[in-house]
């Protein structure tokens, strides 16, 4: 090829190159102004509340509220009529585009129970399930979402949107006083939530209602006629039968349930409910009603007035915090009868104890706008605690549950100078408790009660008894009884113990209260947690209290309280025996009701009482 040639090819070749340079570019351009394909944005709102409808758009609330205009503004979608409702709402690229509104079936009536996730019984329609997305809203104060637990037994303050038989949303529409408790009344001797058969009878003549709805068969008997019903009872159309007196002062006697007073009678209605495991029985009662048989349950009736006065606020405080939260909800019950809560009609109603109950009616406790949580005890030692001792991680929520003297204010340097070193930190110290509950001071307001001091003296320790109470509190919670491995306490079953080398208490809380103690023994050294645990452990079900009065008092599963010092004798580096000198009856956190009983007799008031043994708090009259 001659060089002519060759510069025609190169010129060819440069020409092809441009060309090809120029498809590229035209491609790209198409490429750029091209639209890609558009995915539409969609967002779907399951059983929001609908705020407000307008021309155009609404606003809702599932969680935070929202506002969106319609896709067009000229067909709207929902008349504003529409407004505070439940929907289903879809929203596409920012605008509404379906709004299913699910105002057809609403229900409302009295709630007999809760299933959290499950869903509620209503007195009269039968229980209703949840569906999947069910929401819940409290309409009332500021709107909000909120659970089931806002949702309140025995009343009817809530609507419920059914869709396809279902609730797919809950509507708390107000939040009022409530004035009735429903109560679960255990079987005899509190053995067990559920009895074998119920039998009942009333002073009056009354009503046994069963079935639901337009199924519902009332049937009437006489004043005194009993009643046994078997959970194969033809009553049972339905799982709950409600027992009804004609007269609001009639009371429903229970012959099938054994107390202390013998046959308990009842005020209000009875409800039994036919269960898996047996018959639950519910009381519903009003609160002032069910306080007559707490407060002479709970304190002595012939203590004085402001004593009695303080118990009863506690009480009902204690049991309106379980009404606004109740421990039993799929029952349909706030409390049970028992110490679990508070005792409930063991012992006859008292002319002293109903008339405190009268002049504090409705009357609770509270630490700022908070109902306070009245815990209470038997008798301190001279000193209370705080909630650390239960080591449930939120005592910081318990601020005016303080550790503190529980004696005259101008304890200190009254007869005894050396009363001027024990405060709660100081108490914390072994030598200096030591010295304290080895001693007792005459400015202490419970100086004088039995329970003040006391010995437990255990005159041979059952290494195979006390190994069995340790593998019973490690059931009960793995993380109050560790086992030393190596430098660490850790947690893990305890197979076995050995003799036992120690006993020595290894750690105090505010007060002086043992909080942590150590057993060392021949195989393994285990740390036990909380005072209620330590109580029990050392408790050898055997030996038997005495107190500083000379008396002897039975101790079959727990001492009288984590107040006390430990003194373990010991044979060839074994313990053969322990001492215990201590004080008090009771956990120790909150009031202490003989110290409440020594106030009043100083002449302090109920009120004043209170905010002694609860710092800061105020008593409230909600109705």
């Amino acid at each position: 090829m001659n060089k002519s040639q060759r510069m025609q090819l190169k010129a060819i070749v440069s020409l092809i190159g441009v060309a090809f340079l120029i498809v590229l570019s035209i491609v790209s351009i198409r490429k750029k102004v091209q639209p890609e394909e558009h995915i539409p944005e969609i967002v779907e709102y399951n059983n929001v509340w609908i705020m407000e409808v307008t021309d155009k758009g609404l606003k809702l609330f599932d969680g935070e509220a929202k506002e969106y205009e319609w896709e067009d503004i000229a067909v709207p979608l929902a008349d504003k009529g529409d407004r505070e409702q439940v929907a289903d709402v879809t929203v596409t690229d920012g605008k509404l585009t379906q709004v299913h509104l699910k105002n057809t079936e609403k229900v409302s009536g009295k709630v007999v129970s809760v299933t959290p996730g499950g869903g509620v019984e209503l007195e009269d329609k039968g229980f209703l399930s949840f569906e999947e997305n069910v929401k819940m809203y409290r309409l009332y104060g500021s709107l909000e979402k909120c659970g089931a637990d806002s949702i309140r037994i025995g009343y009817a303050y809530t609507d419920f949107v059914l869709e396809n038989g279902k609730i797919c949303a809950v509507l708390v529409t107000r939040e009022e006083a409530m004035q009735n408790i429903r109560v679960q009344i255990r079987a005899g001797d509190y053995a067990s939530e559920y009895h074998s058969g119920v039998t009942l009878s009333c002073d009056s003549n009354y009503m046994i209602r069963y079935g639901i709805g337009e199924s519902s068969v009332e049937e009437s008997h006489a004043a005194g006629e009993e009643i046994t019903i078997a959970p194969d009872s033809s009553y049972f159309t339905a799982d709950r039968i409600y027992i009804i007196p004609s007269v609001l002062t009639g009371r429903i006697s229970l012959p099938s349930v054994k107390r202390s007073q013998g046959i308990p009678s009842y005020h209000g209605t009875m409800e039994i409910v036919k269960c898996e495991e047996g018959l639950a029985v519910v009381n519903e009662v009003l609160l002032e009603e069910y306080l007559y048989a707490v407060v002479p349950s709970e304190m002595p009736a012939g203590y004085p007035a402001e004593a009695l006065k303080a118990q009863a606020i506690c009480a009902r405080t204690y049991a309106y915090g379980h009404m606004m939260n109740p421990g039993l909800k799929v029952i349909g019950a706030h409390v049970d009868d028992s110490t679990t809560y508070q005792v409930y009609n063991n012992i006859m109603e008292q002319d002293t104890t109903t008339t405190a109950v009268k002049d504090t009616s409705g009357q609770l406790l509270y630490e700022g706008a908070a109902l306070a949580d009245t815990y209470y005890y038997s008798t301190s030692c001279g000193f209370g605690t705080n909630a650390d001792a239960w080591r449930s991680g939120n005592a910081a929520q318990y601020p005016y549950l303080e550790a503190r003297r529980i004696g005259a204010e101008e304890a200190p340097g009254q007869g005894d100078e050396t009363e001027n070193i024990y405060n709660n930190e100081t108490m914390m110290d072994e030598e200096t408790f030591s010295a304290f509950i080895t001693n007792s001071f005459a400015s202490d307001f419970e100086s004088k009660e039995g329970w003040y001091r006391w010995s437990y003296t255990v005159g041979r320790i059952d290494a195979d008894r006390m190994l069995k109470t340790l593998q019973t509190r490690y059931k009960s919670n793995d993380q109050l009884v560790l086992t030393l491995d190596g430098k660490e306490y850790t947690s893990k079953p305890i197979e076995s113990l050995g003799e036992i080398q120690d006993i020595y208490v290894a750690k105090r809380g505010e007060g002086g209260i043992a909080e942590e103690l150590v057993i060392q023994a021949g195989k393994a050294t285990i740390k036990v947690i909380t005072e209620h645990n330590i109580r029990y452990v050392l408790c050898d079900g055997v030996t038997k209290v005495k107190r500083q009065d000379g008396s002897e008092v039975e101790m079959t599963s727990l001492l009288p309280s984590a107040f006390f010092t430990v003194n373990a004798s010991k044979t060839d580096g074994k313990v053969v025996d322990y001492t215990l000198t201590g004080g008090g009856f009771g956990h120790g956190v909150g009031m202490s009701q003989n110290g409440a009983k020594s106030m009043a007799a100083e002449g302090f008031s109920g009120a004043d009482i209170l905010s002694f043994f609860f710092k800061e708090s105020t008593v409230q009259k909600i109705y």
